[in-house]
């Protein structure tokens, strides 16, 4: 009996202690909405959930994207003409007979490129030359005429009050020419009128051509003035220029015209061929003529010249020099962004009066001038950094076809 009611006890015992371990439930909320069933609803019904949710039903393999085409066959413009050969040019059998009307044509397509050319392409100097051209006449230049190759040293150096004992003048500066070796045509007059400039400064000439200098004081020679050459500036188509625009002022009683002029053509010097220098080259020049003008009026001119080129040209300084032919003379730099230096790209001056003088022209006139090469402002527009790749023997002729057409802004 003890032992039953020992059981009995421990049996209590184990059902009190379950009922107080057990855990209550109770509902926290109304209802439960499942958002995965309600995006997967949306998405079969045409509504797909964003795309961040989107990728994660991808993600956990609850949905799949699949892209169904669908393919309209209809007839098109050329049903009617299967079969057809069409013709790709209009003969003159089809005008004759009429068939035209009823032809099938193939389509032109007005945008399609055309076949290269095989040659007529420019030298870039050439196009920089007409550009060059183009902006002097805006300025309203004259151009003169630079046809003659050969010329004297009468005009080349002697007219410009340039000494006969100058370096410039030696040989090893100038190709002069052998057959023939002198020229046998110069104003007989106006020849001893720059002997007595270059001798005396024009003492004993009249007032009409007295320079009032006291000239070179040595003795000038008519047959070394007479010598022929291969020109070294175009300065020589200058002072021909010149003479003749005081010929012409003569004839006219003396009325003098303010005039303005240019020339581009080649050059000839006997140098050492480098980076920037070679032995045949272009010269650019201008010059203009008028009563008392100034230093200012040359560099103006300058500045408005290189200003039209572009804006590689907007670095620029001058810097005083010496020529035998201007007073005061100035060279003028441009920085070459390639060389990564300033380099000379022209030289300039006021024309002396013994140069004038001599001609006829009065004393209040002056003429401002400048020369530049053609090669070294197209190295600095296009970034050439040796001038024998732009001009001479060795160029690349595939560079020359395949080169830009010009365009400065």
């Amino acid at each position: 009996d003890e032992l039953a009611a020992a059981e009995a006890a421990a049996a209590a015992a184990g059902k009190k202690k379950a009922a107080t371990d057990r855990k209550l439930v109770q509902r926290l909320v109304g209802s439960v909405e499942d958002a995965v069933q309600a995006q997967l609803r949306a998405a079969k019904g045409g509504s797909p959930p964003p795309d961040a949710e989107l990728a994660v039903l991808k993600k956990r393999g609850l949905l799949a994207v699949a892209t169904v085409k669908a393919l309209r066959v209809a007839a098109g413009p050329q049903h009617g003409n299967w079969g057809r050969k069409p013709a790709s040019d209009l003969t003159h059998e089809m005008v004759l007979r009429g068939t035209w009307r009823d032809a099938l044509f193939k389509p032109v397509n007005v945008d399609a490129a055309g076949v290269a050319p095989a040659g007529g392409a420019l030298h870039p100097l050439l196009k920089v030359r007409s550009m060059f051209r183009e902006i002097f006449l805006e300025m309203g230049f004259a151009e003169m005429p630079t046809q003659q190759y050969v010329e004297s040293s009468f005009w080349n150096f002697d007219a410009l009050y340039q000494p006969q004992q100058h370096p410039a003048r030696d040989a090893h500066d100038t190709f002069f020419i052998k057959t023939p070796a002198q020229t046998r045509e110069l104003p007989a007059d106006y020849m001893e009128r720059v002997r007595a400039t270059h001798e005396v400064g024009g003492e004993g000439l009249s007032d009409e051509f007295n320079s009032r200098s006291t000239g070179w004081r040595y003795d000038w020679s008519e047959d070394e003035a007479r010598k022929n050459l291969l020109r070294t500036h175009t300065t020589a188509a200058s002072s021909r220029t010149l003479y003749q625009i005081a010929q012409l002022a003569k004839a006219n009683g003396g009325a003098f015209q303010p005039q303005k002029y240019f020339s581009i053509d080649r050059v000839f010097r006997n140098e050492a061929l480098d980076a920037t220098h070679l032995a045949e080259f272009h010269q650019v020049e201008g010059f203009v003529i008028d009563r008392n003008l100034s230093l200012g009026n040359l560099m103006g001119t300058i500045a408005d010249f290189y200003r039209r080129l572009g804006p590689e040209f907007k670095h620029m300084k001058f810097k005083p020099t010496y020529n035998p032919y201007t007073e005061p003379s100035m060279e003028f730099h441009c920085y070459h962004e390639g060389l990564g230096k300033w380099v000379e790209v022209g030289n300039s001056g006021v024309f002396r009066p013994e140069m004038l003088r001599p001609m006829g022209f009065d004393e209040d006139v002056q003429v401002i001038a400048w020369g530049m090469s053609l090669e070294r402002p197209t190295m600095i527009k296009y970034g050439y950094d040796n001038i024998r790749d732009l001009f001479g023997h060795r160029i690349d002729l595939g560079m020359v076809r395949k080169h830009p057409i010009v365009r400065w802004t």
